[in-house]
């Protein structure tokens, strides 16, 4: 896109977009150090990266107080409640995903702010992709574990042909996160999912593709 920006149509009264590689932001977003784990933070002010350290989920109802994570493969997800008037975004990994950081994030919104996940709405934006995330058998039995319905997120593809991420086991972390958004509450229509895979589209960051210590995509969301 001209702008360097993947936007996201949650309906009127909310901004959301992912930042291409090498993109400018429109405008500061609030950012936290993120670690894979489930702390939400509720964001009513703009508080900086050495102030949200530890946490992987934001919130906020305050209108023009951008709130986002930073992905390089991990899914980003970001719900508005329109009715509400409020907003989350949320850092899921596949570590994050296993524990349920969507759900804590929903728990906030509604404890803090009154919303009704029905009345939700949310996107899973780029992430890395079923065919690119291929995983060890430990981590597929982390996923049953945690309750997950893994004959739907989860397939083996054999031997594979000898390129990269062919064969072996692959997770499904779109298909995990849209579940887990379903488990809330949030209706299945109101859920929309970007599914651009981030190992492949070079556009955007990937550790798997370049490193961890690569750039990181931007992914915000906010009241207007």
């Amino acid at each position: 896109m001209p702008d360097g920006l993947l936007k996201y149509d949650l309906g009127a009264g909310a901004e959301a977009f992912t930042a291409r590689r090498d993109s400018v932001l429109p405008y500061p977003v609030v950012q936290g150090h993120q670690v894979h784990e489930t702390r939400v933070a509720v964001v009513e002010r703009w508080m900086t990266r050495e102030e949200l350290e530890g946490f992987d989920a934001f919130v906020t109802n305050v209108p023009g107080l951008a709130i986002g994570v930073r992905t390089a493969d991990c899914v980003p997800v970001l719900i508005y409640d329109p009715v509400h008037r409020a907003v989350a975004a949320v850092h899921a990994g596949w570590k994050g995903t296993v524990k349920h950081i969507p759900h804590r994030a929903i728990e906030v919104l509604t404890g803090r702010y009154g919303c009704e996940p029905s009345e939700m709405r949310a996107v899973i934006g780029p992430a890395i992709g079923p065919d690119s995330f291929q995983v060890g058998e430990e981590v597929v039995a982390k996923f049953r574990e945690a309750g997950f319905p893994v004959d739907e997120i989860w397939s083996f593809r054999g031997q594979g042909d000898g390129s990269p991420m062919s064969g072996g086991h692959h997770i499904d972390l779109f298909k995990a996160n849209r579940w887990l958004l379903e488990e809330a509450g949030i209706p299945a229509a109101n859920i929309s999912v970007c599914a651009v895979d981030t190992y492949t589209e070079v556009s955007l960051y990937s550790a798997r593709r370049e490193g961890t210590a690569c750039g990181r995509n931007i992914n915000s969301i906010k009241l207007i």
